[in-house]
């Protein structure tokens, strides 16, 4: 994701086709390590397409792709339902903070 992100940093700055050595000073600004191979790759799979439609497509696809983990549940009356499971998580992470205060007992690490 780097080398693609810096691809279209150099393209934005006004770099119509950026070379592996214009994304290498970019990454190298920064601090960030690179692998060359994998900036020649992406640079010969973008050479000579264009950026905004290719950002187009992919968000066509990640706009089809499933996120959340699950089907929605049916709600129910009033709503009551994600209300409740709301209260029970929060009762569940209090709980959770209160064993681990009293893991500690009262002991700091270096007393």
């Amino acid at each position: 994701m780097r080398y693609v992100a810096a691809y279209l940093l150099a393209t934005l700055g006004g770099n119509a086709e950026p070379s592996a050595a214009d994304i290498e000073k970019i990454l190298g600004s920064v601090g960030v390590e690179w692998d060359g191979d994998r900036i020649k790759k992406v640079v010969a799979d973008l050479k000579g397409k264009d950026l905004e439609e290719l950002i187009a497509q992919g968000r066509e696809k990640l706009s089809s792709m499933p996120v959340g983990g699950g089907a929605a549940s049916a709600p129910v009356a009033g709503g009551a339902a994600p209300a409740s499971a709301a209260a029970e998580k929060k009762e569940e992470a209090k709980k959770e903070e209160s064993e681990e205060e009293d893991d500690d007992m009262g002991f700091a690490l270096f007393d």
